[in-house]
């Protein structure tokens, strides 16, 4: 067969393809119009042709390749349509919905919650307080003295017009409130966002969560406080939680103390949070102060 049939065959073969589907529309696109069609071959042919007829099978190869070319764009919008209809006829409306992905808890409130369970085994119920507080359940009750630098505005955040209101500073509030509405013995927590005018940082934010403890009978001791703060430590990080209580001074406890717990040194991460030295401050606690259960 001479080049002349050659072509017009190939001529036939794009009028005649009609692709069922988009496997079919890519055979097609992959013989006649992709880079390596067949159609390409052909032009390296028009050197060899008889003079007198270069032009004529140029045109033919012209016409074949513009052919192709057309044939693919209507293809590629039938197939398209079809495919389109297709999926139309096969969605059924009386089928049962996709589940709405509904997320995922807060990291802050997994943990408030593990914290509360674990208080709750060993008795502590949960006492909730105002977020805007009174200076006096704020400060006054828990011994912070007038001039305490935490009443400074630089530390606080008061409310405007109202300098007696402010956003709390401490969950410690809360303990004024229960104790001047209960008796002892009295064995609580109180969870709840606080509120300082710190500079935003990794280590330091304007709010956090924080979890005040407060148990109050007779006969409770120092010692008492430190088994319960290692039972929390070892339920919360693990049975092999080793913690460490450091002097301190609150207005609010005497004698008081710093916890940490050991978070080890595997890695540069752990250098960076414990500043190098394996432990970690995760609490301060202590004694309730006198002069607290007094006012």
């Amino acid at each position: 067969m001479d080049l002349f049939k050659q072509v017009e065959a190939l001529i036939a073969e794009i009028r005649e393809a009609q692709p069922a589907d988009a496997e079919g529309l890519e055979q097609f696109r992959r013989r006649f119009v992709g880079t390596k069609n067949v159609i390409k071959p052909f032009f390296a042919e028009i050197r060899n042709i008889e003079a007198d007829k270069r032009k004529a099978f140029g045109q033919l190869l012209n016409e074949a390749k513009q052919l192709a070319e057309q044939k693919f764009e209507t293809l590629k919008s039938s197939v398209a349509q079809a495919q389109e209809e297709s999926e139309a006829r096969a969605f059924d409306l009386t089928a049962p919905a996709e589940p709405i992905e509904l997320g995922a808890r807060h990291p802050v409130a997994i943990v408030m919650d593990r914290i509360i369970d674990i208080f709750s085994r060993i008795g502590f119920a949960v006492a909730e307080g105002p977020e805007i507080e009174d200076d006096w359940h704020n400060f006054t009750a828990m011994n912070t003295p007038e001039d305490h630098p935490a009443r400074d505005m630089q530390d606080t955040y008061y409310v405007m017009n109202d300098p007696g209101m402010l956003l709390r500073t401490h969950t410690s509030s809360v303990q004024a409130h229960v104790m001047t509405t209960q008796k002892p013995p009295i064995r609580i927590i109180a969870p709840g966002r606080v509120y300082r005018n710190e500079t935003i940082s990794a280590r330091a934010h304007c709010q956090f969560h924080q979890v005040e403890g407060l148990y109050i009978d007779e006969g409770v001791s120092f010692a008492d406080m430190k088994q319960t703060l290692l039972y929390f430590a070892r339920q919360m990080y693990g049975p092999d939680a080793r913690i460490r209580l450091r002097p301190s001074f609150f207005p609010f406890t005497e004698p008081s103390a710093e916890m940490d717990v050991y978070w080890g040194l595997k890695d540069e991460t752990d250098y960076r949070i414990t500043k190098g030295t394996g432990w970690l401050e995760i609490l301060g606690c202590g004694m309730v102060d006198p002069n607290v259960l007094e006012n």
